[in-house]
């Protein structure tokens, strides 16, 4: 499993890590997401690897911003 992790900002309750997680989602590959508004990381792993641009892309939709760290 490739997992990649993300420092998100501008989270700050649950509503903003539900609207993080229903962008991230959609990324095709993507199949397990941790999120948190406390830390600002955001976690997503996949059986296949996952496009960097697309889930950073998917934080910007979601109306945050968001690089990797990991």
């Amino acid at each position: 499993m490739s997992t990649s992790e993300f420092q998100v900002t501008g989270m700050t309750c649950g509503h903003c890590e539900l609207s993080v997680r229903e962008e991230v989602g959609q990324v095709p590959g993507v199949e397990e997401i941790e999120v948190s508004a406390q830390t600002g990381r955001l976690v997503v792993s996949g059986s296949e690897t996952v496009e960097v641009s697309k889930v950073l892309a998917a934080v910007d939709e979601a109306g945050y911003s968001a690089v990797r760290v990991g």
